[in-house]
Order: C-alpha cells, then structure tokens, then sequence
C-alpha cells in the first residue's frame, strides 16, 4: 500500500510539473506594436511633477510619459486629467479611446473617495476632526467606490476590448517610523489614520480589477519607506507653489515608484 501511494505521488508530482513546465509564460509588451493609452486621475497626469500643462496639468514626467519616452511604443495618447473620477473618465476620456489600443494604464478612485478634502481636513484639523473625516471617507470606500469601478473598468473594457489594461493603486502617503514631521506635518495620529484609509481604497481597487480581468499593479512596495516624513520621500507634503503638487508623487516619485510598477505588470 505505501508503494502504491509512493508511486501515486510520484506520478501526480511528475504531471503537475509537466503542465507548469508546458504553461505558456505571458507574452510581454512589445513597444514597436503597442498602441498605449493613459487614462485617469492626477497620479496619471503627473501632477507634482515639473512641467505640467495648463489643461488637465500634464507632466511629462508622470510615468505614462516616461514610459513612452523609454520605450518608444507605437503610438502613445494622455488622456488622463488631475481631478479626474470615474465619471470622467466613462464620459470624457472612454470616448476618445481608440478601439485599437493594446495597451492602456488608469489610476482612478482617489477623487471619488474624497482624497483631497479629507488630506487637506487633517492638515488644518485636530486629530479628533481627522479621524472623523477618514471614518466617513472609508464608509464611502466601502459603499460607493466599488460600483463606480467596476462601471468604469466595464466602460474601457467594452471600448477597447482587445487592450491589456494595467490599473495601478496609489502610494502610502506618509512615513511613521517617527512622531515628528516636521514644523507644518501631521501628528502621527493623523499620519497612521490616514494610511489605514489608502489601504483600504488600494484593497477594494485590487479587488475591483481583478473582478474584471484586469492587470492590478500594487505601487505600495515601491514607495515604501518613501512617504512624506521619510528621510528620502517620493511624495510632496503640502505645497504652496504649486498647490495642487500637495499630497503628489514628486519626479522621483514617478521614475522609482510608479515608472517600475508598471513596467513590472508588462
């Protein structure tokens, strides 16, 4: 009896091997084919980054144009905005996406679970105030985010049916490894609630894209021990000129966070 199972296994071993060996690996992008498009929010469009433009605050910089300008695809189009949610992107981006993309990356979900009033409530709040605003922002995460992504990766999917789309998530905003931050930081309570928050939204958007059969690029390893506060952070903290660079992924931000994320997903 033990012979046989012995044999059994050895045989059920030798099988499994074979078909892992037999798998074929996913075929990688090829530039000099590749149709690429970006869609999305501000972490797309490159906000925080030098050289943005006057509509939809465009950066060569963010990491759609770095990859392009590293890989020379076929043809690259940024229809990506700063402030963008999902119904923009369904009625003002999808529609100008050509069918024949083969490849197409978004960030989205960050303005539609209130990123910024809720960054901005904790900057000027008491802890107390912070920790309702993120308390509110999740419930909104978990009720609502949800639906609206998977109507929009819906929307790309039916446009550009034969694309491979990466859906990339958004950093961990802050360093917490100390409980100063500088003269104009936040406590680390407001630093740690608003972290909890991120994970949350990077979950259900995970979630949400791999329900569709989309390709999820999880950037947090990249920036990890990067945030705001970090001797070497990836991210700008609060920003007067220009404003809207507040809470942003910097230029070094795009070229080792994000850049790589997406590169590794091809």
């Amino acid at each position: 009896m033990g012979r046989r199972l012995s044999l059994l296994g050895c045989l059920v071993t030798t099988t499994m091997l074979s078909l892992a060996v037999a798998a074929p690996a996913a075929a990688a992008v090829d530039p000099a084919v590749t149709d690429y498009v970006a869609l999305g929010d501000s972490y797309s469009s490159g906000v925080g980054a030098p050289g943005q433009s006057v509509f939809c605050l465009r950066s060569k910089q963010g990491y759609p144009g770095q990859w392009a300008a590293r890989n020379k695809p076929k043809s690259f189009t940024d229809l990506s905005c700063g402030g963008a949610v999902t119904d923009d992107v369904r009625t003002l981006q999808v529609p100008f996406l050509s069918s024949g993309a083969d490849l197409i990356s978004i960030t989205i979900g960050g303005n539609d679970a209130g990123f910024a009033p809720t960054v901005l409530g904790c900057q000027v709040g008491s802890d107390a105030a912070c920790l309702d605003k993120v308390a509110a922002a999740r419930t909104d995460i978990t009720s609502n985010v949800p639906g609206k992504l998977d109507a929009t990766y819906a929307a790309i999917k039916r446009k550009a049916p034969k694309a491979k789309v990466v859906v990339l998530g958004y950093p961990i905003l802050f360093d917490t490894s100390s409980a100063s931050c500088g003269l104009t930081g936040m406590s680390l309570t407001k630093r740690r609630a608003l972290n909890e928050g991120a994970q949350l939204l990077n979950d259900i958007i995970a979630a949400r894209a791999q329900a569709a059969g989309l390709t999820f690029s999880d950037v947090r390893d990249e920036f990890a021990g990067h945030g705001i506060c970090a001797p070497t952070p990836y991210l700008n903290g609060l920003t007067v000129v220009p404003p809207q660079n507040s809470f942003h992924p910097n230029a070094t931000g795009y070229t080792n966070g994000y850049l790589p994320a997406l590169a590794s997903a091809l």
